[in-house]
């Protein structure tokens, strides 16, 4: 079974969560938008919802299959987000933000009720770091932040690498915000919460692609099946 095959089996069992009528954030990513290609096959036959996207491709492709879109503006609450992830392990902490949209990813999914991650098993890890951990920065005193960033992540205990995103034409990667991303390579990260609290105290960085305490329910999916990770005091386990 393909890779691909898996993000469309946890694509399909996320949209159990899905109800008529709900206001929803649009994740972004090769998951996430297996997920907006079947939501969109429900609109077509008669489910109603409105969606907010977090990322101008997201935003395209839903357009594209006749999805209603709206802005967090426009609904600053939302029931339910569906999003991807980049790494994912046991306790649900995530790394995101390979597709460069992790800024809006992580205010549309703070904004939601319910949070559900799909991804297939190579996401799956027992300690994030694998994948590098993208940084959004403003451009201004790049450098100057980028050496910041080494030194609390030092402090933190993680070291390694960091190296500016480039794009196709090996020009600086710019988010849908006018911003940079940094891509750190500090391999294991064993005490997340640590290194979060110390990026957050440098002033270049607008946010870490860390999401952790934010979602509700992780859907797997591997070669043996789909493994549904839930967080405490959550109502999910009954609803799969």
């Amino acid at each position: 079974m393909s890779s691909d095959d898996l993000k469309r089996q946890a694509a399909e069992q996320a949209l159990n969560y899905v109800e008529d009528g709900m206001k929803l954030g649009l994740g972004t990513g090769s998951t996430a938008a297996r997920f907006v290609e079947l939501l969109g096959a429900k609109v077509k036959a008669g489910l109603k919802v409105v969606c907010v996207p977090t990322s101008e491709a997201t935003r395209a492709q839903a357009a594209a299959l006749g999805i209603p879109l709206a802005t967090l503006d426009q609904y600053p609450a939302l029931d339910l987000t569906v999003d991807g992830a980049d790494e994912i392990d046991d306790e649900l902490r995530l790394i995101k933000g390979g597709g460069g949209a992790l800024l809006r990813e992580k205010i549309v999914a703070v904004a939601s009720e319910r949070v559900v991650i799909i991804a297939d098993s190579s996401k799956r890890v027992d300690v994030l770091g694998r994948f590098p951990l993208p940084i959004e920065v403003v451009p201004f005193g790049l450098t100057a932040t980028e050496r910041l960033i080494a030194g609390v992540a030092a402090d933190a205990g993680c070291e390694g690498e960091i190296k500016l995103r480039t794009g196709p034409n090996g020009a600086p990667y710019v988010t849908d915000n006018g911003n940079h991303i940094l891509d750190c390579f500090f391999g294991a990260i064993d005490d997340p919460e640590a290194l979060d609290d110390a990026l957050k105290l440098v002033p270049g960085v607008v946010e870490s692609g860390l999401f952790l305490g934010i979602a509700d329910i992780g859907i797997v999916a591997g070669p043996q099946g789909i493994e549904v990770l839930s967080a405490e005091e959550t109502d999910f386990d009954e609803e799969t």
